[in-house]
């Protein structure tokens, strides 16, 4: 039984599925973005991660094990010149995973997308719905500077309301209701009795 051992067999021996990591990586590598099945690309992700990882120490010791690892020297020269400089102040999370709405023709395997991140993408961070009590309460400094700019805009309607009010000689300007007058009660709102 396969009791707590976490890691994707994908059907295959052991030696097939290194061989396979291998090859997945020098593609990622080499093309920034490959299609593959659901499943390898998750298997692939961590793989891919401790590759650069390593590329980002540097160290000769470090450039051994990524040779040994991927089995390219064209995927390895790649990762140590260019990938690391990219994700030199990235803390991890160097790739991204899009699942595929087609399915594969033949079996149905889900289809995935794995790509590098770029350097200055930040992520997705699904974004929190504002409830009512949220959105009411403004911060101090927010409701300070919304004040300021109430005055500002209140000041500057009353300096021009003078110049813009018709004089009263004129006769244009529109007649007011009198004040007598109630207004015409609803459809709705009849008086019984």
């Amino acid at each position: 039984m396969r009791h707590s051992k976490h890691r994707h067999q994908l059907g295959v021996k052991k030696e097939h599925r290194l061989a396979l990591m291998a090859n997945l990586a020098a593609a990622l590598i080499r093309e920034g973005r490959i299609r593959t099945t659901l499943a390898k690309a998750k298997a692939l992700r961590p793989f891919v991660e401790r590759l650069i990882t390593l590329a980002k120490r540097g160290g000769l010791a470090q450039r051994r094990l990524a040779a040994s690892r991927l089995r390219d020297p064209e995927a390895v020269a790649i990762l140590f010149n260019e990938k690391a400089d990219l994700f030199k102040d990235r803390p991890g999370g160097y790739t991204r995973i899009y699942k595929l709405a087609q399915r594969r023709i033949g079996d149905a395997a889900e289809m995935a997308l794995i790509e590098f991140v770029g350097p200055e993408d930040t992520g997705y961070r699904k974004g929190r719905g504002r409830g009512k009590a949220q959105a009411a309460k403004p911060t101090p400094a927010a409701a300070v500077a919304a004040e300021a700019a109430t005055e500002t805009q209140a000041a500057e309607a009353a300096a021009e309301a003078p110049a813009e009010t018709p004089a009263a000689g004129d006769g244009e300007a529109a007649p007011e209701k009198p004040a007598g007058e109630a207004p015409a009660p609803d459809a709705g709102e009849e008086k019984k009795g």
